[in-house]
């Protein structure tokens, strides 16, 4: 009898010490889990808050005590304001132009005023290419139709590029009438602002090279529906002697 006593004891006991373990693991657990959250997200906000210097504010790592810099010899500014002392895009990108803007950088706002309404800002979407079409603009707009405009549109203008062709949405193709039709300033106004899934090239290409990329654009257009009535007498003679 005094057997069974005993068992029942020890099994009592036992009981009553997995009940404790129990209630101090419902205690325990929380706790364990809230100061890992808070480890966590105090990682966060170190994360967020970084070590940096604020604007204008002091500091003494540099000799003269300044923490904002000044730039760097040859930087040049994302969004420069050019003079119009070669107002027909450096003679259409003969002159001393090098594709980055017009002229040389300036602070005149008159200057700016009058380039913006020329080359940039609200331009007539019926509007034509604002300087003299040469050979030198189609050249640089070829250029620069091959940087920001092949992967869609594609080298003929077609809308079959490389990024096309691995799935993304076709561009329609610069042949069809619609756009043969469309006004210089309309195309201008695509690059500048986007259309459907093409975003805006307003921070990417310069105005001046968004009117030479239409300059070759219409190059395109002219190359795949053109006779050789429409080739020069010179260059004709070169294509009928080639072709002989």
């Amino acid at each position: 009898m005094d057997e069974i006593v005993n068992k029942h004891t020890a099994f009592t006991m036992a009981g009553t010490s997995v009940a404790r373990l129990r209630r101090v693991a419902r205690i325990i657990v929380p706790l364990g889990l809230l100061a890992a959250m808070a480890a966590i997200s105090g990682c966060r906000v170190e994360m967020f808050d970084q070590p940096r210097i604020k604007p204008l504010r002091g500091s003494e790592f540099y000799p003269d005590s300044s923490s904002a810099r000044p730039y760097i010899k040859g930087t040049v500014e994302r969004n420069p304001v050019w003079s119009n002392k070669n107002s027909s895009f450096a003679e259409a990108t003969g002159g001393t132009n090098t594709g980055a803007g017009v002229g040389e950088p300036t602070d005149s706002a008159d200057a700016y005023a009058q380039n913006l309404a020329v080359y940039g800002g609200d331009v007539d979407k019926n509007g034509s290419i604002p300087f003299p079409v040469t050979r030198e603009l189609v050249e640089r707009g070829q250029d620069r139709f091959n940087i920001y405009c092949t992967p869609c549109h594609g080298h003929l203008g077609d809308g079959n590029g490389m990024i096309v062709q691995r799935g993304f949405p076709q561009p329609p193709s610069f042949h069809i009438d619609r756009l043969r039709q469309a006004a210089d300033g309309y195309i201008y106004d695509v690059i500048t602002n986007g259309f459907g899934k093409m975003y805006s090239y307003a921070s990417r290409v310069v105005p001046e090279d968004r009117w030479a990329i239409i300059a070759y654009i219409r190059a395109l257009q002219l190359s795949q529906h053109a006779s050789l009535q429409d080739v020069p007498a010179q260059e004709r003679n070169k294509v009928e002697g080639s072709a002989q």
